[in-house]
């Protein structure tokens, strides 16, 4: 049974308000009625943006410019614009972390979705803007409806660099080929794909490097990321680069922390030349909240708040979270340090948004999805999606025997055991809201057996053994036994990073004094963001499967168990390598280098850089059923064209730099037959490596592909897999420039190899 997360009244209000009590939301500005501005330039939809834009800020005041650099932007009455609240947030789902989002009355709640480690695991770019396209009709609803704004700060998009930041179960996890598809995907989602209009605008934060908070003494407000040109250009950027050019993304944030000794907030090469001039920004910058003057107050990086003001607008920053430039742009202005233009230059990034949200259209009933309200939140396809992303995201890390699918005529009775074993919040994680309806673990698993029921620690903590024995003696009388462990906030979360890979307290001795008591078999399902060493677990046989559900949203009980018991045939993949605890030895989180030094005994860092033992390797997990994979047919040689008179010059080299190369259509194409072998019908997950030739500047491996399909029992489906060579097979040297190796690269499927040489040319012929 759902355990209702909102009073029947509430659901009951929410079924008999109407969709034009919704409309209650009077225009953000240009009221029609208004006579004192509707015939106003700005106020003119048929108009260019920029011409609307152009007339208002040659209306305001430097006053009233400087009261709109701010998250919470003041109202200016005399031309009928409102306040603004541009704070909102929606990493997995609409949430009241941010100012501008507020859950009562007829909004008491909303969808609440995996946390994105976990939807990552599924490896389904159609699932991950689905998703947005939901979250975005519930935001759109209630910015109708008065109870939330248009601008959402989400996605994050960092890598996963360290397995123990608090933040890394926010992220799409290591890689950032997946990152970025992660980002395009949800921001199409969120923003719609109706040309410059947005549904509503997303932002990609936190740019750039910003994968540590608190951690051993240093924090993310004075920590200096020291970064190489090469490890910016292929591991932290790539995210942020498909959010700006393939997502069109809305808005970037900067981030707290200073990349190689300058803020990233006050970094003209980070902000105005990459994000706005290189990538082509359509948008605007914002800082993470108070970064201005973080950088003047905790970094001293200027001496005065106006230098700090000038450096930050100066460098490309456009909006301020926080009242830093409010309190002090006016002054900066006064001291020479700034001019009115550069305030103009800004405005008209985050005005210009504001126009392609149709905040200056008028009547809000009148636009695009000006028609939703409560009845388009929480509703049962939206719920269905939710309890979907959760079962597509679940990873099966161990099944000896095979254990799993448990079976209703053989396990009656099931002990459910552990700290996490009836979670609810706990399994929203992080940036979320107030969820429709929770489905705890132990209840799903109601629906399926009779549940034997003991926590077997207090919390996850699990600091003593007083509720052990309560435990082993269930696990000796049910038929089966499922132990939900791992962590929760109080463990990982924002400005708190995890101090090492374990399970926390005494859990690992729960679970292996359960699991020696057990009567029938044993399943562990760990709920964490981050990757947890669980190697006992792994090599022990009482322990007979292993389930990682990340943190699966409000319908996680009911996708854990649909798993447990086959309903679902698991197909996630892990999004991150699960590093032994050792790991750490020689791994402080302030080193940013991803590559490995042996002369210094660094491992390196992620499955593309790292060679040493793992307890699961990212792209790990399992299905119910077996797959087989052949190439059908893909190229052997791939001949890359030069621009211009370059040909002569390169064609002996043993690389091509990638600008140099004819970039647009260049692709190699694979196909790709996937057969089940096995007894149930299951969904593949089909990841693509490719290994390039042998070079000192490359990753071990690099995941250049990645698809989904559904394939019956003793059924075959043909895959057909592109890949683009500038994008995916290309490597980046020392210098940070991006180039493509001459010779012969493997693609790797599963354990298959298949190997094709790159060859430059003047003609760009492709032979199979």
């Amino acid at each position: 049974m759902m355990r209702s997360y909102l009073s029947p009244l509430a659901f009951l209000l929410i079924l008999c308000v109407s969709s034009s009590a919704a409309q209650t939301r009077p225009p953000f500005a240009c009221d029609p009625r208004d006579a004192t501005t509707k015939n106003m330039l700005f106020c003119r939809k048929s108009l260019p943006a920029a011409d609307r834009v152009k007339d208002l800020l040659g209306r305001l005041t430097l006053k009233e410019k400087v009261g709109m650099l701010v998250d919470n932007a003041a109202a200016v009455p005399r031309l009928g614009i409102k306040g603004y609240e541009w704070w909102s947030e929606a990493l997995h789902g609409v949430s009241n972390v941010g100012p501008g989002t507020k859950f009562g009355g007829a909004f008491p709640g909303a969808t609440s979705f995996p946390q994105v480690i976990t939807t990552a695991a599924s490896f389904n770019e159609s699932l991950w803007e689905q998703i947005g396209r939901v979250v975005s009709d519930e935001a759109r609803a209630m910015y109708n409806g008065g109870a939330g704004g248009l601008t959402y700060w989400s996605p994050n998009v960092n890598i996963l660099r360290d397995p123990r930041w608090g933040r890394g179960q926010e992220t799409p996890g290591e890689d950032p080929i997946l990152a970025g598809k992660y980002a395009a995907s949800y921001i199409r989602g969120l923003q719609g794909t109706d040309g410059d209009r947005l549904k509503v605008a997303a932002c990609c934060k936190h740019y750039t490097a910003y994968d540590l908070d608190n951690w051993n003494g240093v924090d993310r407000f004075h920590f200096n990321a020291r970064v190489s040109k090469q490890d910016m250009e292929d591991t932290f950027d790539v995210p942020f680069k498909s959010c700006v050019m393939e997502g069109n993304v809305a808005s970037v944030m900067c981030s707290y922390n200073q990349v190689n000794g300058i803020p990233t907030c006050a970094d003209p090469n980070l902000l105005r030349n990459t994000i706005r001039n290189e990538w082509r920004l359509n948008g605007y910058i914002v800082s993470d909240c108070d970064s201005v003057g973080v950088f003047y107050t905790n970094q001293h990086y200027t001496s005065t708040p106006e230098e700090a003001v000038a450096d930050a607008i100066k460098a490309g920053l456009d909006l301020d979270c926080g009242p830093f430039l409010a309190d002090h742009t006016e002054e900066a202005i006064r001291r020479g340090k700034l001019n009115e233009a550069d305030v103009d230059n800004a405005l008209v990034n985050t005005v210009t948004v504001q126009m392609r949200l149709g905040m200056f259209d008028g009547e809000p009933s009148s636009q695009p999805f000006g028609q939703l309200g409560p009845r388009d939140v929480c509703t049962p396809a939206n719920q269905q999606l939710a309890l979907e992303a959760a079962r597509q995201g679940i990873v099966l890390l161990k099944n000896s025997g095979p254990t799993l699918p448990l079976s209703t005529r053989r396990h009656h009775t099931v002990a459910v055991i552990g700290p996490n074993s009836d979670a609810t919040v706990t399994m929203i994680g992080n940036y979320a809201g107030i969820a429709c309806a929770y489905t705890s673990p132990l209840q799903g698993i109601g629906r399926y057996a009779k549940t034997i029921h003991q926590q077997g620690c207090v919390d996850v903590a699990c600091t003593g053994d007083q509720l052990f024995k309560a435990a082993i003696d269930s696990a000796s009388q049910a038929d089966a036994t499922v132990l939900i462990m791992g962590l929760d906030q109080s463990i990982e979360a924002e400005f708190n990073d995890r101090a090492g890979l374990l399970l926390p307290g005494r859990q690992q001795e729960l679970v292996s004094k359960v699991s020696l008591a057990s009567k029938g078999p044993t399943v562990l399902v760990l709920m964490s963001g981050g990757p947890v060493d669980v190697s006992f677990a792994k090599n022990d046989p009482r322990i007979a499967a292993i389930l990682w559900a990340g943190y699966p949203g409000q319908a996680g009980g009911a996708a854990i168990a649909d798993v447990l018991f086959g309903t679902t045939n698991p197909g996630g993949k892990l999004p991150m390598t699960w590093y032994p605890q050792d790991y750490l030895n020689k791994m402080p989180m302030t080193s940013m280098a991803m590559r490995s030094d042996p002369s210094k005994g660094y491992p390196g860092r992620t499955y593309r850089f790292y060679k040493g033992p793992v307890v699961y390797p990212f792209g790990h997990g399992m299905s119910y059923t077996r797959f087989s994979q052949t190439i059908a047919n893909g190229p052997t040689v791939v001949s890359i064209p030069l621009h211009g008179h370059r040909n002569t010059t390169t064609l002996s080299s043993n690389d091509v730099r990638v600008n140099h190369a004819k970039c647009d259509r260049l692709s190699l194409t694979l196909h790709v037959d996937v057969k089940n072998e096995g007894p149930l019908d299951g969904t593949h997950t089909m990841l693509v490596f490719s290994t390039p030739p042998a070079g000192h500047w490359a990753p071990h491996k690099q995941l250049v592909a990645f698809q989904k399909v559904h394939v019956p029992v003793g059924s075959v489906q043909q895959v057909t897999v592109n890949i683009h060579v500038c994008k995916y097979l290309s490597i980046v040297d020392k210098s940070g420039i991006r180039r493509i190796p001459i010779g012969e690269h493997g693609i790797h499927v599963g354990d298959i190899r298949h190997s094709v040489s790159l060859q430059a040319s003047a003609l760009g012929v492709i032979k199979s």
